[in-house]
């Protein structure tokens, strides 16, 4: 046990089934910290599980009891989980994929990491830990994890609250970028509003990458989609500023060649090197009953003001993208390169199962409420609202305060919010045996 800033810390470690229904293909580590009050006696304390955004990052590494963490062991036991592959649960880096055979055997290897196997996860760690039922917090992808669990082990739950993540019930990716694109291309425009002379800076950068030869540290050539994709910062509610800060320094005074602290700065905001998931599985979370097909590249074809060379040659000013995965990652990310076979194979599959039962949430009897952020950049709002009407008993708070990071920069207040509109929920819900 440690304890670390007024929060006692313990580890756990369960060995689930690689495949839930073919427990004879072995098991996987599953890695969980428990969070409680330094000197409290949390026995007698509910659970709360926390499943993390991504996909495929592992739960956050609390320092201390601040934010969301810090109101939370107020009142229950936290369960921080590190969901399959990543962090300490047995972390799939791109050497752990191709170990598993061929391009077909690894995408049948990655297919196993959805949502899905997380909630089932979840059971197995639920009963090895004796516990009858627990609260969830889920955190975007995170909240797509709690919808599936409401829609297949509801009875396992005594509460759930969902930030940033209520996902469109029968929305294929299609549906999610094209909602997307224009909320992004809105956040390109509030940010060089916000910052005279950063327009025009990063087309200087994007003129400089259009020569070709400019190499990150890690020996990949910068292009400019690879450039463009740092956009997605600026679905967070620093974003925008922290990129003004990268990009003021892309130059050298007298110079014309991009600095290393830029092209570090640049690399920096991507790990698929330890964290593949996000890019290989990201639209296989929308996977159901069809393929995604590279959905955010077809779609982009649909907003051409997203063409960065297209937007040099008529001298404007290219659009960053947002939080869209895009075949060539696999050819300009030099840890993807080798997966590329097998992400192109999860991008044709056309037989992924359910994620949600619309007939089991409209039922509903577990206490559920969810912040759904009005200006989200990331999970569409308009895609959230119809969910959260579908949702029997779902207390929805909708705001335009925060960004899509909310929890994580205003934890606190978020999180007593959804404290006290899950307490509503459950009044407005006919009882059950709690």
């Amino acid at each position: 046990m440690l304890n670390l800033g007024g929060l006692e810390l313990r580890e756990h470690t369960f060995q689930v089934p690689l495949d839930h229904a073919q427990p004879g293909l072995g098991t996987i580590e599953v890695f969980a910290r428990e969070a409680t009050l330094a000197g409290d006696d949390a026995s007698a304390r509910p659970w709360l599980v926390f499943l993390q955004g991504g996909p495929g990052f592992e739960s956050p590494r609390p320092l201390g009891k601040d934010g969301w963490i810090g109101a939370a062991v107020e009142k229950y036991r936290v369960l921080l989980l590190d969901q399959r592959g990543t962090g300490r649960s047995t972390p799939q880096t791109p050497e752990a994929i191709l170990r598993e055979g061929d391009p077909k055997a690894q995408a049948a290897h990655l297919a196993r990491f959805r949502a899905d196997s997380i909630v089932r996860d979840c059971e197995f760690i639920r009963d090895a830990l004796g516990v009858r039922r627990w609260t969830l917090l889920g955190q975007s992808f995170g909240g797509f994890c709690v919808v599936h669990y409401l829609s297949f082990a509801p009875d396992s739950l005594a509460g759930a609250m969902i930030t940033g993540g209520l996902p469109g019930l029968d929305a294929h990716a299609d549906d999610v970028y094209r909602r997307t694109y224009p909320l992004t291309r809105a956040k390109n425009e509030r940010m060089w509003s916000a910052f005279p002379g950063l327009r025009a800076r990063i087309q200087m950068v994007f003129q400089r990458v259009a020569e070709g030869d400019v190499l990150l540290p890690s020996g990949d050539i910068l292009t400019a989609e690879r450039l463009q994709a740092v956009g997605a910062q600026l679905g967070f509610s620093r974003g925008a500023a922290e990129l003004h800060y990268l990009f003021e320094r892309a130059f050298a005074p007298g110079s014309d060649d991009l600095t290393r602290a830029f092209l570090r700065g640049v690399e920096g905001y991507f790990a698929f090197d330890t964290n593949p998931f996000y890019a290989i599985l990201h639209e296989a979370c929308y996977g159901q009953g069809r393929a995604t097909d590279w959905s955010a590249q077809r779609i982009r074809g649909e907003f051409p003001e997203f063409d960065g060379a297209g937007a040099l040659s008529e001298d404007r000013t290219p659009l960053l993208t947002g939080e869209m995965v895009f075949p060539w990652f696999m050819d300009q990310f030099g840890a993807l390169t080798p997966l590329r076979d097998a992400a192109s194979e999860l991008a044709g599959k056309d037989d992924w199962p359910s994620l949600y039962d619309s007939d089991v949430l409209s039922a509903n009897q577990v206490p559920t409420a969810a912040v759904i952020y009005h200006d989200d950049m990331f999970v569409p709002a308009d895609l959230s609202l119809e969910t959260a009407g579908r949702i029997r008993g779902l207390e929805a708070w909708v705001t335009n305060e925060f960004e899509h990071d909310g929890l994580r920069s205003a934890g606190g207040r978020i999180f007593s919010e959804l404290t006290a509109r899950l307490h509503a929920s459950a009044a407005c819900l006919p009882g059950r045996a709690r």
